[in-house]
């Protein structure tokens, strides 16, 4: 059961993160090599228009946006911060040379490993709760019985559902830095 439960749910959220690096790294690698690091530069700004992109979500979430689907969007929103993320990550490439630079990438990689897990452990936790009622009802349990053994690990459940508390700052100091990354880069360009 345990190396079924290592395949089926905790190798696909570490592949994600390393397929993410993996790709930007190569894609740096073959930058380098064909002398084209230039392109990497410019790809922070698709990379950045992506990640804005993703906010969909949160706008449908909150009916900021009342149109669509929200399953749409949290799938679109999960696409577009794995490709933004992906192109930034390719953008900052192998270079030590800006420090701000780097602390914005650092809080990216943070909040796309905090919504990997957020999902992961809302994925996990909704699974469990539908088995076990389940399980409780094939045991001829009654729906009140049910709900009444399920109470504390719907409390749970519900509590893991606040992950986007910690995730939404996460964001925010992401969003902060990579604004000051933009503004130092108008700041100190050599526009000539």
């Amino acid at each position: 059961m345990k190396g079924g439960l290592l395949v089926r749910e905790i190798a696909p959220f570490y592949a994600s993160l390393a397929v993410l690096l993996g790709v930007a790294l190569l894609l740096d690698a073959i930058l380098h090599l064909f002398d084209a690091v230039w392109i990497g530069r410019w790809l922070g700004i698709p990379g950045l228009l992506l990640i804005l992109g993703s906010f969909g979500h949160s706008l449908r979430k909150r009916k900021i946006i009342r149109s669509g689907n929200p399953i749409k969007y949290l799938r679109l929103h999960e696409r577009m911060g794995w490709a933004g993320s992906l192109l930034v990550l390719v953008h900052a490439g192998i270079h030590f040379n800006a420090v701000l630079a780097w602390l914005a990438v650092v809080a990216m990689l943070i909040n796309v490993t905090s919504g990997l897990t957020g999902k992961y452990l809302l994925q996990r936790a909704q699974r469990w709760l539908r088995e076990a009622r389940t399980q409780m009802r094939e045991a001829g349990a009654e729906s009140e019985e049910i709900e009444l053994k399920l109470y504390w690990d719907s409390l749970a459940f519900d509590l893991v559902k606040q992950w986007r508390k910690v995730h939404l700052p996460i964001a925010l100091a992401f969003a902060v830095l990579a604004l000051a990354h933009i503004i130092a880069i108008f700041l100190f360009w050599n526009w000539r």
